[in-house]
């Protein structure tokens, strides 16, 4: 694939009527209506895991098999602090009763939901907003946002993910159709609803001859490996383990920074052995694919928790806040490279690295370490940054819904079957 230029060309979307559903079309209307989303502007939107930030990227799709998609604008914003703060204490059971509300703000977590739902639609259009002002393209020209809401809830063991977003406001604060709501169709039909962009890392990224591994490294770690298209083996991905959503929380903690800068920090410490096999004990990596996980699992009291569990042990040791880092750099680092290691006989010998993480040197020299025969580098060596990877997948996650294709991919989520996912706010 060719690296992404910037396309100054628009593609205005056809005028269908604010108020269409598509349960009112007919079946020549239907296929009218879908034929025109397969080319042109989309915006995807992305805040994972590490809740760090949005992501915004103004994106067009062709059918150029050497280059089917152009980069035109990137944004990112961080999330207004008390909004972060609110998203982080939904993210646990219960977590908003460590919250101090002020008088005109709620005071129990379905009223919190409903608050920050809103807070993120909001904001949510304000970054998309300036994103088209600094791609100086009008609301007019996109055909949709594929938008994933922050994820506060992944249960997978019960059937459910829920992401926090009101797709209403970012539609009527932009003007333009909003695609959401992602994971719970492939959940009805048996899946885990996660991970979502191996299908789109499948779409882009898959080579006639060449075996590749994706990895990205965003809070939570997971891996997509794509056979050759010339081969019939089946496309696999599923979540390795915690990636930056402990780094990050234990060095604000520490060194009161949101994120270990290239893992500097992290290397000047001292992996604790006894501890590292202590947090990989975790039942998690024990399971067999397809599996999804998020902070649900791993977070910052599972990590105190698990530090009072060593401290109490015949192997406890005299350790220092960076040999913590150090060690959970480590975690990240085994928990992927174990996986990858599994796929050695599809005959792919490079990993490319997407994700903050792929900006963390530190951690991609330990996975070097445990991954000698493997060639690892970035996306931005198969055409695209890093860091947009994700949210261009939402873009066309969302072109995949409009155009009524299917998104999911059943050997990666375990779904009965493939379907089209998402809901529009037209």
């Amino acid at each position: 694939m060719s690296k992404p230029a910037l396309d100054p060309n628009h593609h205005t979307s056809p005028d269908f009527g604010s108020d269409l559903e598509t349960s009112q079309l007919t079946d020549r209307d239907a296929e009218m209506f879908f034929e025109h989303f397969d080319d042109g502007l989309y915006i995807g939107m992305m805040s994972g895991t590490s809740l760090d930030g949005l992501d915004a990227v103004l994106c067009r799709f062709t059918d150029d098999d050497l280059a089917p998609l152009h980069i035109v604008a990137t944004y990112s914003q961080a999330f207004p602090p008390r909004l972060r703060e609110v998203l982080l204490a939904l993210c646990q059971p219960n977590g908003v009763q460590a919250l101090n509300p002020a008088a005109d703000e709620p005071n129990n977590e379905i009223d919190w939901f409903g608050w920050a739902s809103r807070a993120y639609g909001e904001f949510a259009s304000s970054v998309v907003n300036s994103l088209l002002q600094q791609a100086n393209t009008s609301a007019d020209d996109i055909l949709a946002i594929g938008c994933h809401g922050q994820t506060i809830r992944h249960r997978p063991e019960w059937g459910f993910s829920l992401q926090l977003i009101d797709a209403n406001i970012i539609a009527e604060r932009t003007g333009i159709s909003v695609v959401h709501d992602f994971r719970r169709r492939d959940m009805a039909v048996g899946g885990q609803g996660a991970p979502l962009v191996p299908a789109f890392h499948a779409a882009l990224f898959s080579h006639a001859t060449d075996a590749r591994v994706l990895l990205n490294l965003g809070g939570i770690a997971n891996i997509t490996v794509l056979p050759a298209l010339n081969n019939a083996q089946t496309v696999v991905g599923y979540d390795t383990g915690p990636a930056n959503v402990l780094l990050d929380a234990w060095a604000m903690r520490h060194i009161q920074q949101s994120f270990d800068a290239d893992g500097q920090w992290a290397a000047s410490g001292h992996v604790i052995t006894p501890l590292l096999n202590q947090l990989l004990a975790h039942p998690f990596f024990a399971k067999d694919y397809p599996k999804s996980t998020g902070r649900e699992d791993f977070h910052l009291a599972w990590l105190d928790a698990s530090l009072e569990q060593f401290a109490n042990s015949t192997d406890a040791t005299e350790h220092t806040p960076a040999d913590v880092q150090a060690t959970l750099t480590e975690l990240s680092a085994i928990a992927a490279a174990e996986q990858i290691a599994r796929f050695k006989n599809t005959h792919a010998s490079q990993v490319y690295v997407c994700g903050g993480g792929a900006l963390n040197s530190h951690l991609l020299s330990r996975l070097r370490a445990h991954l000698p025969d493997w060639t690892i580098s970035s996306t931005k060596d198969l055409g695209l940054d890093p860091l947009w990877v994700e949210a261009a997948a939402f873009a066309w996650l969302a072109r995949q819904t409009l155009m009524s294709e299917t998104g999911n991919l059943p050997a990666v989520t375990g779904a009965d079957k493939k379907v089209v996912l998402g809901q529009v706010c037209f």
